[in-house]
């Protein structure tokens, strides 16, 4: 769907794409983002992607890449294709397409495990673009371009079962009855069962898990600031979009990851006991991350409301926003404007941005940890407690980056604490932007208030909201329930 389709997205509607999301999912813009990211930021932090070039355009320079490595294979792409189709490996200059456009690569010549070339099928979860939040299955597959049974491969074969836990029905007799054609049936393997394997023959399996982390987190900033200029354009919540992406990742022979190509619509089809194992669960973990709302029927039939909606605020219904308490509304722009315009942040600067919440504040955490008790067998990779070091990646940052990045560096050890902490917020109303006597309104620090005219931060907004938030401000004491409500945290969204 175009980007301006997302427009039609009603707020109690989920689609599940992003607009934009083509910009990793096509092969040429793929490579274009990450080699943008490797100019910007060097070689030791985006050296994940083989070297490409896309024609026409490339031409000049694949012909001096060519010339300058002898007996070098090449891999040829159409840059918007799926399921292999139009692929193919060449070594000669005149084995190249006479087609247009192409996307041409160095060929992994490689791989770990000599003899068998394999990728990692590698499910990847985005839940929304700002804040950012992405989650990795816990399993996958493992795909093999052919399927030779050595001694170390037939020994994974009869451990297989074993290995992943993995009970076929006793009607599928054949599949008991040979263990090997269970863990290469079709070419492909488990992921957990490759992890076993490796681990076995004395290879840190985990530390290739966390390298794969890394590439898919870095991967998805690459597309972050086009797919969140969209979102603002055309999309109303952050709740309307969510995307399940299709990693193809390769280990080379010292077991370094690269990123072959990304999927925005990946196969779900389950022709297979092994499919069904791992998708399956995939799925059902997938659904109840969505967290999908039942709308009220007031909202389902109500025409799109006159009240603007942030990207951020996600309010329960479009009035919500409205009803914000105008201190609040004002304490909450300048909050950002005073994380976003530092120079040079450092560690103690934005760990203050948890000192003082505000009632969009909470309810971003509130979305976040309620979604994260429902992960199921995905881990969420961002925001982590390390997550901060991504921070610098992105294109430009985004006050909600940091406060759910602090927020785990936190809490992350004591979730019960933070979630706590967050519950008696709630109970208040505070994040409903109700004032009350114990809910502080966030201001500038007092050194600020005193700069001149032309600081950024005050120049952001007008200088009736600047003094508004530099003197006292009359607070409302609102009624309260007697009883504290129960978790979830979900339900006061």
């Amino acid at each position: 769907m175009k980007s301006p389709s997302f427009r039609s997205i009603r707020e109690h509607q989920k689609l599940n794409h992003f607009p934009g999301s083509f910009q990793i999912g096509r092969k040429d813009r793929l490579w274009r983002n990450l080699s943008r990211m490797q100019s910007r930021f060097g070689k030791n932090e985006f050296s994940f992607f083989p070297q490409s070039f896309i024609l026409p355009q490339d031409a000049k320079l694949l012909r001096k890449a060519w010339e300058s490595s002898s007996r070098q294979k090449w891999i040829v792409k159409p840059p918007a294709s799926a399921r292999g189709i139009g692929i193919q490996v060449i070594h000669k200059w005149s084995q190249l397409p006479k087609r247009r456009p192409l996307l041409v690569q160095r060929y992994l010549h490689k791989p770990y495990l000599s003899g068998s070339k394999f990728d990692l099928r590698i499910y990847v979860y985005v839940t929304s673009y700002d804040p950012l939040r992405i989650y990795l299955f816990s399993d996958g597959l493992v795909r093999f371009a052919s399927c030779k049974y050595s001694p170390s491969m037939k020994s994974l074969g009869n451990k297989f079962m074993h290995l992943t836990n993995y009970s076929v029905n006793k009607k599928n007799a054949e599949y008991q009855a040979n263990a090997d054609e269970m863990a290469c049936q079709g070419h492909k393997w488990a992921l957990k069962a490759l992890w076993n394997y490796l681990s076995q023959k004395g290879v840190n399996s985990d530390a290739i898990w966390e390298k794969i982390k890394d590439v898919v987190v870095k991967t998805i900033i690459s597309s972050e600031p086009y797919v969140t200029s969209l979102l603002k354009m055309y999309v109303r919540r952050p709740y309307s979009c969510h995307e399940l992406f299709g990693f193809d990742i390769m280990l080379d022979e010292n077991l370094k990851p690269w990123v072959l190509e990304v999927n925005i619509s990946p196969s779900l089809h389950s022709n297979s006991p092994l499919d069904i194992s791992i998708k399956g669960q995939m799925i059902r973990d997938l659904l109840n991350l969505a967290g999908f709302v039942l709308p009220n029927a007031e909202d389902v039939i109500s025409s799109p409301s006159s009240c603007s909606s942030s990207t951020t605020s996600l309010p329960t219904s479009p009035g919500d926003k409205c009803r914000m308490a105008p201190e609040h509304v004002t304490a909450q722009k300048m909050k950002k404007a005073y994380y976003l315009t530092q120079k040079i942040p450092d560690q103690d600067f934005y760990a203050s941005v948890l000192d003082v919440l505000t009632p969009d504040d909470v309810r971003i955490l509130v979305e976040m940890e309620d979604e994260f008790s429902r992960r199921g067998q995905f881990e969420r990779i961002f925001p982590s407690h390390i997550s901060s070091r991504y921070l610098r990646f992105f294109e430009q940052p985004r006050y909600f980056n940091i406060l759910t990045t602090q927020w785990e560096q936190k809490y992350h050890g004591n979730k019960l604490k933070g979630v706590d902490l967050l519950r008696s917020w709630c109970y208040k109303g505070f994040h409903m932007g109700v004032v009350s006597d114990s809910a502080p309104v966030w201001s500038l620090p007092t050194t600020l208030l005193t700069v001149s005219k032309d600081d950024v931060i005050l120049n952001a907004f007008s200088k009736s909201e600047t003094s508004k938030l530099g003197n006292p401000v009359p607070q409302r004491t609102v009624r309260t329930p007697a009883k504290s409500p129960a978790f979830p945290l979900r339900r006061y969204l």
